[in-house]
Parts: structure tokens; C-alpha cells; sequence
């Protein structure tokens, strides 16, 4: 597993290692002990959840605030995605930054999302199987969101507007100079 930090830091690409023949392939999805060697702190991811969509989906851009604070570690089982990370920590040297990348079957990458990151995901190819794991479950009261088409983010969502399918709760979240964001309580990273 080779780790990459993007040009924000705590958000990290991983890229497995596939050992292919002529039966298939085999790679380690995740272990443990290299990521948070890597990472340089302790998380413990408690729910794997599993998601799938139709081509032109938009899910996001979704977050909890702390106590209830997740990370996430994101992947795609089948299909492909554009998946966004927006840093909403009110004193980040990078807040408001975001990383784009693409994810999908074919390239088996995964993006760690830490805590104090508003996260979503748009589905390229029909039948997309979306996993993650979390290390916090969820809570109803903490959780917010930000519209994904705010006007200072910015965001390239690659279909038209008009070519998205979008739940109605999304639709309707606070655009970014609005929302809950996160302030931290407690030491995130070592």
C-alpha cells in the first residue's frame, strides 16, 4: 500500500499494491497498522457501510460535528466516482480547500476523510457500489451538511446541473459562509 497526502495534508490517497494473474487479482484493502503508522495517530473505524447509486448521483457534501465526528476511509466497489473533501475547520491553514479525485473499481484507490472534513461524492457509471468506513456511528443531531453547488466553493461536479439526481435534502443544505462548521474541542492529529 503506497500513501499519498494531497495538497491537504491530513486527507490522504492510498493506492494499493494488486498482485494479478491469469485467476485474478488479490490486494489487501486495508491493515491497520501501516495506515495509522502513516497517519501517526489511532483510528478506530467501528461501521462499514455500503452505498449504491445510479449513474448522476450526488450525495453530499455531508459531515458530523464533534463530539460525533467521523473519519472515514472511502473506496468504490464497483463503478466510479468523483469524491470531494472540503476542509471546514475554522482555523486549518487550509480551510475552505478542497480535494478532488476520482475513485473506481478499475484503480482500487481509497481517500482517508479525518474528522473536520465536509465530504461527497458524484457516481460516473451506473450500479455503483460506494463503501467506507467510519470510526464514530451516526448521530442525527450532530449531523450537517453543506450545498453542493455553493458559489465560493466552486465545485466541478463534471454533469450539468440538470444531469444530477440529488436527494431533496441536499438540495436544501446551507451554502458554506452558513453552516455549522467545525471548531474542534480536542486535539485531532499528533
Amino acid at each position: 500500500m503506497k500513501f499519498i497526502r494531497t495538497n491537504i495534508p491530513e486527507v490522504i490517497l492510498c493506492k494499493p499494491t494488486i498482485f494479478k494473474d491469469d485467476r485474478g487479482y488479490f490486494y489487501e484493502v486495508f491493515k491497520k497498522e501501516i495506515f495509522e503508522e502513516f497517519i501517526g495517530y489511532k483510528v478506530d473505524f467501528c461501521q462499514d457501510n455500503e452505498a449504491k447509486s445510479s449513474k448522476g448521483v450526488l450525495r453530499g457534501l455531508h459531515y458530523q460535528l464533534p463530539p460525533f465526528a467521523q473519519s472515514k476511509l472511502v473506496r468504490v466497489v464497483k463503478g466510479k466516482v468523483i469524491d470531494v473533501v472540503v476542509d471546514i475547520r475554522k482555523n486549518s491553514k487550509t480551510f475552505g480547500e478542497k480535494v478532488i479525485v476520482e475513485l473506481s473499481e478499475e484503480n482500487k484507490h481509497q481517500l482517508f476523510v479525518p474528522k473536520g472534513f465536509a465530504h461527497g461524492y458524484l457516481t460516473l457509471s451506473d450500479d455503483t457500489i460506494f463503501s467506507y468506513k467510519v470510526d464514530a456511528y451516526y448521530n442525527k443531531e450532530s449531523e450537517r451538511g453543506i450545498l453542493y453547488n455553493d458559489d465560493e466553493l466552486a465545485i466541478d461536479w463534471v454533469f450539468s446541473e440538470d444531469k444530477l439526481i440529488i436527494s431533496e435534502k441536499d438540495k436544501v443544505q446551507e451554502p458554506f459562509n452558513k453552516a455549522d462548521l467545525f471548531e474542534p474541542t480536542f486535539k485531532l492529529y499528533d
